[in-house]
């Protein structure tokens, strides 16, 4: 037996529910939460009873919602019921969707699909009477300016609703069928005519071939055609026989049911019933793909490290209008050795992990402002906002610089510093790869600054890493058939028929990071946020060799294997970051506490560097090469940066002695020597400034040199010459005539150059901005669930005729109210309220009071389903329930 027929003879003949509210209110309470788990809308504000749940379900913003979260059968089958009678049996939507010869793959994918409408509330009905929700019918249905999806026009019935009964008879004639004596029966037959497949082969066999060529180019959609006053002899042919009906003046359409004959029955030109496979381009072995993805884990952290050391003494300006220049981001990429839309993916990366953020507040506030609860209307201001205003009055520029975040960041171990920026690529809605396109209003797209919000692009990242845990270990993806896969879980509605894209070549180059894609074309968004994803895994160390990871499939939690088409709940953050750094740690090394010297005034570190030594070895040289070996090199310009930083000769050698697994080379220890030597001989002061030197002759060469011109010098003393420049730059002028000068403070010691770290005041992460509410947990649909159910008890509670007030709340004087609460409090009984809540928001309480004093009844809301107390003042009225029929349990 076929799985149609399983279906077809499980199910009842009788007609089902006669609304979408009762066929709500007959579900259990699983079912129920599994609709309230699908379509998390309807949970805000938790519906007072089932009729307010399936209103709200129709509504055209929750059911355009529902129908963007359908994969593309589902998708297909409810385009097909909005072209179907409404409404249609089981049967008539299985012949749209398979044709007339049939398709076995649609009729075993049908019960499934049917069932998933139902349980989202977009189709409700008995098996010969399924409905589809009148909004979706609404958007789904052609219109007289627009096909349907499938590129179905109207029926004959709506395209002939404002033709006149004789031209109605006319087509009638032309087309070889009876007069008829009033218009309804002429369009019946009419429309019989054109749903009989063999007769309208034998209208067509008289057609003129250019008849026919017509119908080709307009059977699968779209069927509206333009044509002249005079048509031509080929067009006139099928106006006469209603072929074409007229919808407008100088357009016409052909008719659904004779389209659908020449479709066989289709509503669709290719069924898709089967989600499409993934293909496995590459497999490797999983060790090779683990030891690939550490490798490129630990470049990632070294590349968001040496982006936060740039800018920690104060990284570049905010502009105006928020973000990165193109300038400063361009400067980033040098720093960083990568393209400037790899820098912008870093950039952005470390600021969604809260590590960067702008010091002056301005395009936080503008963000985050709206969700603080304690900012008000009434002038308030926090700390933040008022340091921003004074920044702007003093013409202070605003800049980027780390967090207080990045200090305990960068003092976490190195697999929990990686799972710290994985817990925020993941969630994140911010899209890199558009920095450097247009907006809607054709403005820039800045890295760090507004319109990157995106979103889809959480749900399609971690769809994509969902896939590929799908995968066997080791096993790579195709992206091609990997995106074919992702449009088919979410289609894309349209106003008309989807057409078969052009399948780009296959290359073997990879599709390059970054280029922005046009504001309005979400198709090319959504190939993008795919190629995104795949490349942020692989720089990031989720993938290795196009492949997952055992730590990147540890990001998916036990949903890694899911076969469904949307994303689910991931686990704690906490937990789940924990589990992933510990999988990733094994295969990082271990940092060392060692270098190699050598004789050319380099060093190597043939690993990552304990952050001590790191730190120390940046001062006293120069990072030369990067890679699986770092090499350092020695300069006079890098031991004067440590001789400035407060270190000694003796310190630097027992420095290097202590680190070094080779003997410290001769040259280096003279260049410390000599360097060391020189340094400080020159004292520079503040007068303006002054230059001090014990040794004579080295003040009369310094003013002999031409280059000292611009300083302005003037000897005051055998030892003292003034200068009119400041500290700063006539150490910098003397250091470039060969000098190794030393600042010195007002009682004449040397002053200690060491960096300033500037911090900005404690900043919290961009929030991401999801596609709708968030899939609530089991705790909140349990308890949403529970509260229909009360409310719709309380709803269908019988009660007595008593005088409303506007909007069926019932109206009774405050004598009255309090002696039927009182009266009703004594023997228990429950009553009808009608409630005014401080807002002006009025409602419909059952309520069985349980204790009434000092203007105040308390008692068990049946509507709530918990214990409450009601402001006698704010009660509009009472009405007694009515008495309960023979057998009838009375609410509670």
């Amino acid at each position: 037996m076929s799985a149609e027929q399983q279906h077809r003879d499980g199910q009842a003949a009788d007609p089902g529910p006669r609304s979408l509210a009762q066929a709500l209110r007959e579900r259990d309470d699983a079912s129920l939460g599994a609709l309230l788990r699908s379509r998390p809308d309807l949970l805000h504000p938790v519906p007072t009873d089932v009729t307010q749940l399936a209103t709200r379900a129709g509504t055209r913003a929750s059911v355009l919602r529902a129908l963007e979260h359908l994969d593309r059968f589902a998708l297909q089958a409810a385009e097909a019921l909005a072209v179907a009678p409404d409404p249609a049996s089981y049967q008539e939507l299985l012949d749209l969707l398979a044709g007339d010869d049939g398709d076995e793959e649609v009729a075993g994918a049908l019960p499934a699909t049917v069932a998933l409408l139902r349980e989202r509330a977009l189709v409700w009905g008995g098996e010969d009477r399924l409905r589809l929700v009148r909004t979706a019918r609404e958007l789904l249905a052609p219109s007289a300016s627009h096909s349907s999806p499938t590129g179905l026009g109207p029926s004959v019935a709506e395209a002939t609703s404002g033709m006149s009964p004789g031209r109605i008879q006319a087509i009638l004639t032309a087309a070889g069928l009876p007069h008829t004596h009033d218009t309804v029966s002429a369009v019946a037959a009419l429309s019989a005519l054109f749903a009989d497949r063999e007769r309208v082969a034998e209208l067509l066999e008289g057609a003129p071939e250019a008849s026919r060529e017509v119908l080709t180019r307009l059977v699968w959609g779209p069927p509206y055609g333009q044509v002249t006053a005079e048509p031509a002899a080929h067009l006139r042919w099928l106006l006469d026989r209603g072929l074409l009906l007229p919808t407008t003046p100088g357009t016409v359409v052909l008719p659904r049911e004779a389209a659908l004959s020449l479709r066989g029955g289709r509503a669709h030109r290719v069924p898709e019933p089967t989600r499409p496979r993934v293909a496995v381009a590459a497999e490797r072995k999983p060790q090779v793909v683990d030891a690939a993805a550490g490798g490129q884990a630990l470049a990632a952290l070294d590349t968001v490290e040496e982006l936060l050391r740039s800018w920690d003494e104060g990284g570049p300006a905010v502009l105006r209008a928020g973000g990165l220049s193109i300038r400063d981001l361009k400067r980033t990429a040098t720093v960083l050795e990568v393209p400037e839309p790899v820098a912008a993916f870093w950039v952005e990366l470390a600021y969604a992990a809260g590590l960067i953020a702008s010091d002056g507040g301005y395009v936080e506030e503008h963000h985050e402002r709206h969700d603080r609860p304690d900012a008000d209307a009434e002038g308030y201001e926090d700390e933040e906002t008022r340091d921003a205003r004074t920044r702007r009055r003093s013409g202070e520029a605003e800049h980027y610089a780390p967090t207080p975040e990045y200090d305990a960041w960068r003092d976490l171990p190195p697999a929990e510093r990686w799972a710290w920026l994985l817990e925020a690529w993941l969630p994140g809605t911010r899209a890199p790869g558009l920095i450097g396109g247009r907006d809607g209003r054709d403005r820039t797209l800045s890295a760090l600054g507004p319109g990157l919000d995106r979103s889809p692009a959480p749900e399609v990242r971690r769809r994509v890493l969902e896939l590929m845990a799908g995968l066997e270990p080791g096993q790579a993806p195709d992206p091609a058939t990997l995106l074919e896969r992702l449009r088919w879980e979410r289609p894309l509605r349209s106003a008309g028929p989807r057409r078969e894209q052009p399948e780009p070549p296959r290359t073997g180059v990879r599709p390059a990071y970054g280029g922005g894609v046009a504001a309005n074309d979400p198709e090319a968004l959504r190939t993008k946020l795919t190629e995104w994803a795949l490349l942020e895994a692989e720089m990031l160390g989720v993938t290795g060799r196009g492949a997952l990871a055992t730590h990147g499939r540890a990001l998916l939690g036990a949903e890694g294997r899911s076969e469904g088409a949307g994303a689910g709940t991931a686990p704690a953050g906490s937990a789940r970051a924990a589990v992933v750094a510990a999988l990733l740690a094994p295969l990082l090394p271990e940092p060392l506490d060692h270098v190699l010297l050598q004789a050319d005034l380099t060093a190597v570190a043939p690993g990552p560097l304990v952050r001590p030594l790191a730190e120390a070895l940046g001062v006293l040289a120069d990072v030369e090469s990067k890679g699986g070996a770092t090499v350092y090199r020695f300069t006079p310009g890098s031991v004067r940066r440590a001789l400035d930083a407060g270190r000694s000769a003796t310190e630097l050698h027992a420095f290097l002695d202590r680190h070094s697994r080779t003997p410290v080379p001769q040259p280096l220890t003279y260049l410390i020597d000599d360097v060391a030597r020189r340094h400080g001989l020159l004292r520079v002061g503040a007068a303006s400034s002054y230059v001090r030197c014990d040794d004579e002759s080295v003040l009369d060469e310094i003013l002999a040199d031409r280059r000292a011109t611009a300083l302005r010098l003037r000897r005051l003393a055998p030892t003292v010459v003034a200068a009119q420049a400041d500290p700063r730059t006539l150490i910098e002028g003397l250091r470039a005539m060969g000098f190794a000068p030393a600042a010195e403070s007002a009682e004449g010691d040397v002053m200690i150059a060491r960096p300033h770290a500037h911090r900005t005041p404690p900043r919290t992460p961009p929030a991401p901005v999801p596609d709708g509410p968030p899939a609530p947990d089991a705790t909140l649909l349990t308890a949403a669930v529970r509260a229909v159910r009360a409310g719709d008890r309380a709803a269908t509670a019988p009660r007595k005729e008593t005088p409303q007030a506007p909007g069926g709340l019932p109206r009774t004087s405050p004598a009255d109210t309090l002696a039927t609460v009182q009266a009703a409090a004594m023997t228990g009984e429950s009553v009808w309220i009608g409630h005014v809540n401080a807002e002006g928001a009025a409602s419909q309480r059952l309520l069985a009071p349980l204790r009434v004093e000092g203007g105040y009844v308390t008692g068990y809301d049946h509507t709530a389903d918990e214990v409450r107390t009601y402001a006698l003042h704010r009660i509009t009225g009472v009405a007694e329930l009515a008495d309960e029929p023979d057998g009838a349990e009375p609410a509670r």
